[in-house]
């Protein structure tokens, strides 16, 4: 009997990490830079400035008010993944952050290599930012506060970015304490800092461009 329950619990489990995983992923896939450059303006972003299917190459590349459409694609396919994954796991609480910490990841992996664009997406800055507050205001405090900071001061975008990769897993940690969230937190932020890998390379040799709100001629 008691097996009997244990295999139920597993399979339930399984079940629902397999289904997150999975939609998170399609959520994640839809690239707003992508979907707008490429079918909309008829113009790949991934063919123009550093290759990134991203908003900062997005803005830099075409400007105008379809970068808020991107703004809103990236936003949106977050904030439903997450949302699925807490009507799938409705509780207890330690569950449902667990379901939401693992539909974060894969929504971000699903952004950064997204199966129906060739695997090649954007950084997740702000799918993983949406992703924060959906999580918790003091995680979003220390990540999104940093960012904004770093950001505005040196007007390098990538700095911001890579504070909110490096600060995600101590934010999570002084919330949670929790050993899951922790290594789903780890995994998130590490695959941030690693897509922007090129961005330390550059900021480390000052060849790092700054932001502007004047998008290139």
């Amino acid at each position: 009997m008691l097996t009997d329950i244990l295999y139920d619990v597993m399979t339930d489990l399984i079940f629902s990490s397999v289904i997150i995983a999975a939609v998170a992923y399609l959520c994640g896939c839809f690239n707003g830079a992508v979907i707008v450059s490429k079918y909309i303006l008829r113009d790949d972003i991934r063919t123009h400035g550093s290759g990134n299917a991203g908003l900062t190459n997005f803005y830099r590349t075409f400007g105008g008010f379809l970068t808020l459409v991107v703004i809103l694609c990236d936003v949106l396919k977050a904030v439903i993944a997450i949302w699925i994954a807490k009507d799938i796991v409705n509780t207890p609480s330690e569950a449902v952050n667990l379901a939401k910490y693992w539909a974060g990841l894969w929504c971000l992996l699903g952004h950064m290599f997204p199966c129906m664009f060739h695997f090649k997406g954007g950084k997740g800055i702000l799918s993983g930012g949406t992703i924060a507050l959906m999580l918790d205001w003091r995680i979003a405090l220390v990540v999104w506060g940093g960012f904004i900071v770093l950001a505005v001061v040196t007007r390098y975008v990538s700095l911001g970015s890579c504070w909110a990769g490096a600060s995600f897993p101590f934010a999570t940690w002084f919330v949670y304490q929790d050993a899951l969230l922790l290594i789903l937190s780890i995994i998130i932020g590490g695959l941030i800092l690693y897509m922007h890998r090129g961005n330390i390379h550059r900021l480390l040799t000052g060849t790092e461009s700054k932001f502007s709100l004047h998008k290139k001629a």
